[in-house]
């Protein structure tokens, strides 16, 4: 009996989610989106210190701009050629205006946050590509002039409660993670502790990989954050093998906000397989539903369907994990739920963009 149970139910939950792969297949493009349904994308270069690294900064900067600009998000950048930003005339006077009155590169990133809309549901990136220092107690990231501290970012990203990701490509960047992590919020950095202080080539590979089709794991048709992280650090990590070289660097991922981070081995595929601390969700699920550059079926869905969808997706890997702790019937049952509720939202979507 339990086995004709189980396996009306597997035949039930495979027709489900054979229905939702065809209306997500199934779906065009929308026409027209919303201007403030566009991500935002701020990178913040540092100073290079000797001559070798500033134009290595700017390469890795302009990859970040031409995956915003194909992923049709805003961009703004500080630290290359003063502020740059594009999106439209307006926001070009205004970034102008903004350079001029801002004294420092520390002062003018204060302000651009400050612009930010702090409630927004469409996500902002942060990325900072450079060099850090860390003296045992205040990890910094180095600018231009003034420094600007993990404590101090943390400060002016507190009102922030929309969708977060924070990059830190630096050396000595991991204590950012500790002190940034924050429910819906993504926080990657480069190192794995504040002690590893030598240049790192993570923010390279991590530049190439957010938009580069190769780096799409699952074959959905577009590169996560989470892919794009595991790909650059197997990068990184192949350079060292590769060179011969002892590797000073090592890449942490953290969105469960426990503020623990997690090494990319603790992942098979896009998978995480090591437990979290004090029965948090893994790392890893939420940084998979970020995509700066989306699939045409991913893009045709409205911001608010597609953050339903999101949670939605969350819930189904939670319920998942926790399978063992529920009876076979009441485990179906919520499952049979949650797909239903995520094959409606893909009918929505498809029905708005064939206009009926």
């Amino acid at each position: 009996m339990i086995f004709q149970i189980s396996h009306f139910k597997s035949q039930m939950l495979s027709a489900i989610l054979a229905g939702t792969l065809f209306l997500i297949a199934s779906v065009q493009p929308s026409v027209g989106a919303e201007d403030e349904q566009k991500q935002s994308v701020i990178v913040v270069a540092g100073a290079g210190g000797t001559p070798e690294y500033g134009p290595q900064f700017a390469q890795w900067a302009g990859l970040w701009e031409q995956a915003a600009a194909k992923g049709g998000a805003r961009f703004a950048s500080i630290g290359l050629e003063g502020i740059r930003q594009i999106d439209h005339p307006q926001a070009a006077l205004e970034a102008a205006t903004l350079a001029s009155q801002a004294k420092t590169d520390r002062a003018a990133l204060q302000q651009m946050l400050a612009r930010e809309s702090q409630q927004s549901a469409a996500a902002l990136w942060l990325i900072f590509i450079g060099h850090g220092t860390f003296d045992g107690r205040v990890a910094k990231f180095n600018l231009r002039g003034p420094d600007v501290s993990a404590n101090e970012l943390a400060e002016w990203l507190r009102p922030f409660s929309g969708p977060l990701v924070v990059i830190n490509t630096a050396s000595s960047s991991a204590p950012f993670l500790s002190v940034l992590s924050g429910p819906n919020r993504v926080i990657v950095t480069a190192t794995k502790s504040g002690f590893e202080q030598n240049y790192t080539r993570f923010g390279g590979y991590l530049a190439e990989a957010i938009a580069e089709p190769k780096a799409d794991l699952d074959k959905d048709g577009q590169t996560s954050l989470l892919e794009a992280f595991l790909t650059a650090s197997t990068r990184a990590a192949e350079f060292y093998a590769a060179e011969g070289r002892l590797a000073t660097e090592h890449s942490l991922l953290d969105d469960n906000g426990d503020g623990l981070g997690t090494r990319p081995d603790w992942f098979r595929g896009v998978r995480p397989v090591q437990k979290a601390a004090d029965g948090a969700s893994p790392d890893g699920y939420h940084a998979g539903q970020f995509h700066l550059i989306r699939s045409k079926a991913e893009d045709a869905m409205p911001l608010e369907l597609r953050n339903r969808r999101d949670q939605l997706e969350l819930e189904v890997i939670k319920l998942r994990d926790a399978k063992d702790s529920f009876p076979e019937d009441e485990y179906f049952s919520r499952l049979e739920k949650l797909l239903c509720d995520i094959a409606r939202i893909y009918e929505q979507t498809d029905k708005a963009a064939r206009g009926s």
